[in-house]
């Protein structure tokens, strides 16, 4: 009896041995027979770091779309972007590819305006002096993008020249005056419209630039702080002049002019070389009034 043992054993596992193979195989090959354990990989789907669904201007101009090379796509009823809805498949990677790397080199003169942008702003530059900065930078970027194309770049300049009086471009004071504030310039020259770039992969890339508005408000309202604070402390701190009207005594135009009639004496201190008798002042008199 214990003789038959091992061979038994070893036929079990010569059998065990020989399904293994086939049954293996057969997974591997997609066999699709029941009991087959095969594992189909899924592909995730794209996803940005950053949600465009959360960005109200990306909001008005796409759609999630998950069969789009990027999870989004133009929304039909957009004003901006509805006409590209239906001028590009979305779902083709090959396609969207190419519109990818049109729209790059377009990105690219962005990238170098907003780098700009930055190192003025670490170079204590004003709202005004970076705006004037990048929109010229725009202009030359727009024409510049016309090398290749002499009869585009004749469009463009003649365009230029019926709208603002010159081949260039508009200047940043036309801008300043077509938009109303220095921020708004900025933010026209260097923000992209974050619904193509989602649609092309770019959003993430390009986050940084999309609440470039709000950075821009809050240094001008700093400015804006400063400037009023200067402007006090210079009209505190400066003399005035102040021509004497009949009825007028030091007391009269000190209480008037200071604030307070007893400071009297430092008006007739600042003009005692011209007033013999602090009693005694004049009409037309010109006198030199202390700061207020």
């Amino acid at each position: 009896m214990k003789k038959n043992v091992l061979p038994i054993a070893t036929l079990l596992l010569s059998i065990l041995l020989g399904l293994s193979v086939p049954f293996s195989a057969r997974a591997a090959e997609g066999g699709g027979e029941a009991g087959s354990t095969e594992v189909t990989q899924v592909e995730e789907p794209f996803r940005y770091e950053h949600d465009p669904m959360e960005n109200p201007e990306a909001v008005k101009d796409i759609v999630v779309n998950p069969d789009a090379v990027y999870g989004y796509s133009p929304n039909p009823d957009s004003t901006r972007l509805g006409k590209y809805a239906d001028l590009l498949d979305w779902t083709d990677e090959e396609a969207v590819a190419a519109a990818r790397a049109e729209r790059d080199a377009y990105l690219e003169s962005n990238r170098q305006m907003f780098d700009t942008f930055e190192q003025m702003l670490e170079d204590g530059k004003s709202v005004e002096e970076i705006a004037r900065t990048v929109s010229e930078m725009r202009n030359e970027h727009r024409l510049a993008s016309y090398a290749d194309d002499p009869e585009g770049l004749a469009t463009v300049k003649k365009s230029n020249l019926e709208t603002y009086g010159h081949e260039e471009g508009p200047t940043p004071d036309e801008l300043y005056e077509k938009y109303g504030s220095w921020e708004t310039v900025i933010a026209k020259a260097i923000t992209s419209n974050p619904g193509m770039d989602a649609c092309l992969g770019f959003y993430d890339e390009n986050y940084d630039t999309y609440d470039i508005s709000a950075k821009l408000a809050e240094i001008q309202k700093k400015e804006d702080e400063k400037a009023a604070a200067d402007k006090e402390n210079t009209s505190d701190t400066t003399a005035r002049s102040y021509t004497v009207r009949k009825g007028d005594c030091l007391w009269t135009i000190a209480e008037k002019q200071l604030g307070d009639g007893t400071r009297w004496k430092e008006i007739y201190e600042l003009n005692e070389d011209h007033i013999e008798d602090p009693r005694l002042i004049y009409p037309d008199q010109e006198l030199v009034l202390p700061a207020a």
